[in-house]
């Protein structure tokens, strides 16, 4: 089986493939403070949990956008499953076009990302991830990464109102069903979701014009907040929560190739 890693700025979400079938799927806290032995601990308290054993994991992949967290990962990973790691950061041959002022600075999740929809449709697409950041990638159906927009994320957004706001209380993401809200908690949510939604829809209209080929890029629609904003999108047309995970393993194949 395959282990991937990718390594977020809240979060680090891990999944096991057999071959292209997702077996586990797991997510854990990333910080740069945990010591290889808390990560190792977790790793292995995972697998005992879900009945894994640790010997079928022949193979491992990481992307990690969290420089200082990487190098504990890997060893982490290396001393559960005694394998060697594959990194894959924005200098791994994955066949994109990176044209952009600075490629080696983009963030991995976003050329996974648009990797894993290259090759998987092989058509020209806008990649939206809402994570902690609402990114937009952008990639022609012959492989040419074009650059994007990031944004603050949803969940962030909520954070920050919320934070500096002394009367308002934290309130869950979920969907009002009208705008205007008649109690505080709706009237945030209505806030924040409507008008990331409106956000996005607007970055989507912008992408397109500015789109250097005939074709009308496809939405994909990937991160953990996916499936609570792509209903109010109408331009969404795929919906792929685990896109980075299956980025991981297509990249895995790929350069191991």
């Amino acid at each position: 089986m395959l282990l991937v890693a990718d390594a977020g700025n809240t979060e680090t979400t891990l999944a096991l493939f057999d071959g292209v079938r997702m077996v586990q799927r797991w997510r854990t806290s990333t910080s740069s403070i945990r010591t290889a032995d808390e990560y190792a601990a977790t790793l292995a308290s995972l697998c005992a949990l879900h009945g894994v054993d640790r010997a079928q994991v022949r193979a491992a992949a990481i992307g990690s956008v969290v420089p200082a967290a990487t190098p504990v990962i890997v060893h982490a990973m290396s001393v559960t499953f005694d394998v060697a790691p594959l990194v894959i950061d924005a200098r791994s041959a994955l066949g994109l076009d990176v044209r952009v002022h600075e490629p080696y600075a983009v963030g991995v999740d976003r050329l996974l990302n648009t990797f894993a929809v290259h090759t998987l449709h092989g058509r020209d697409a806008i990649v939206a991830d809402l994570g902690t950041a609402t990114t937009f990638d952008c990639v022609t159906a012959d492989g040419v990464f074009l650059g994007g927009i990031i944004a603050p994320g949803v969940r962030t957004s909520l954070e920050a109102l919320v934070g500096r706001t002394s009367q308002l209380a934290a309130t869950a993401l979920d969907p009002p069903a009208r705008a205007m809200g008649l109690d505080t908690a709706h009237a945030i949510r209505a806030g924040v979701l409507f008008g990331a939604a409106d956000a996005f829809e607007g970055a989507v209209r912008r992408l397109r014009a500015e789109w250097p080929t005939p074709a009308t890029p496809m939405i994909v629609a990937t991160g953990g907040l996916a499936g609570t904003l792509a209903p109010l999108c109408p331009s969404v047309e795929l919906v792929a929560p685990d896109l980075t995970l299956d980025a991981l393993r297509l990249a895995h194949e790929h350069l191991s190739a």
